[in-house]
């Protein structure tokens, strides 16, 4: 997606009836900032965008927490208008990822991004949406906080495809199972599809195959080419949205995981592992950080692959055995 001309959007999203000059002038500027920000000439570095919409009523500190999972973040809304504020953002979104693979894949180089994480400049709004995108490949639910992808016309189609991509992952969880299936290298070199060999790849039926592949064709998420089935538009899902739907997708792939270890079915690379241990409150938080660190850091290593050789499913836990505590 055009994260400038999103930026352009959100602006104009904000403002609503207000006037530009009026606006610009309640954000310090004595100038008609607004109006260059909303035209593209030039664009509101992230501390500036965070003031607008905090005077425009938006919530930034909870709705940051909420896209984070951090509680924290919600007492901090003031703090993200600050330079310093949107270096701790960018700390939060880089993690422990490569900076030099960042960087290329935001389109900035290494020494920005640099300049970035030690607060000696600060990212413009179009470069973060490009660094949430890199990082979370969650750019939607972000734009979310700050304005309803369905009026902007920039995001409009692509949240009309994820909603309908999210419905299809909550009520079919294999389909995106068959979808990763139809990116291994091993599938685009057969001369025509081969009935089976997706199921084969997924250790399913021929049956499954068959009723996952016309849903997902359904969807128009996949089309047929006269040879095989091919990718259409295809986003990355954030199931987050849905709390209780969420918790039954985990739970889904965790009983997929279970039940290849019980039939010993999974192949002989497979890691299951566990590990028992009492840490204060202060080493938990950070083993919990560095559990998210490794996910961010291994959907960096998906991202950059260069071709895909085999499906494969990831799960991972960190429980606190005491369970939910109660207040």
């Amino acid at each position: 997606m055009d994260t400038n001309r999103i930026s352009c959007e959100l602006v104009r999203h904000l403002r609503g009836r207000r006037a530009q000059q009026a606006l610009s002038r309640r954000l310090g500027f004595g100038s008609n900032v607004v109006h260059t920000w909303e035209t593209g000439r030039r664009a509101p570095e992230v501390s500036q965008f965070f003031r607008l919409a905090q005077l425009c009523g938006v919530p930034v500190g909870r709705g940051l927490a909420g896209f984070f999972g951090d509680a924290a973040l919600a007492q901090q809304g003031a703090r993200f208008t600050t330079p310093r504020g949107v270096t701790r953002l960018v700390e939060l979104l880089v993690g422990a990822t490569v900076k030099s693979h960042v960087a290329a894949r935001v389109g900035i180089d290494r020494t920005t991004l640099t300049r970035w994480l030690a607060g000696k400049t600060v990212p413009r709004l179009p470069e973060l949406l490009r660094l949430v995108d890199v990082t979370t490949q969650r750019l939607l639910p972000f734009v979310q906080l700050f304005a309803d992808p369905r009026e902007l016309p920039a995001t409009r189609a692509a949240y009309e495809d994820l909603a309908a991509q999210q419905r299809l992952a909550y009520e079919l969880p294999w389909s995106h199972a068959f979808l990763r299936a139809l990116e291994v290298a091993e599938y685009a070199a057969l001369p025509h599809h081969r009935p089976g060999f997706l199921a084969e790849r997924l250790g399913l039926e021929l049956a499954d195959e068959e009723r996952y592949l016309e849903a997902l064709s359904l969807a128009g998420q996949i089309s047929w080419n006269g040879r095989h089935w091919v990718l259409q538009r295809v986003l990355t899902v954030d199931t987050r949205t849905d709390p209780q739907r969420d918790r039954g997708l985990k739970a889904h792939w965790a009983h997929v995981a279970l039940a290849r270890l019980e039939a010993s079915s999974a192949p002989d690379e497979a890691l299951f592992s566990y590990n028992l241990f009492a840490v204060s409150e202060e080493s938990f938080q950070r083993i919990r950080q560095l559990h998210l660190d490794y996910y961010v850091a291994v959907r960096a290593l998906v991202d950059e692959s260069p071709h895909a050789d085999r499906v494969v499913l990831m799960n991972a836990q960190l429980v606190p055995l005491e369970g939910r505590r109660r207040p």
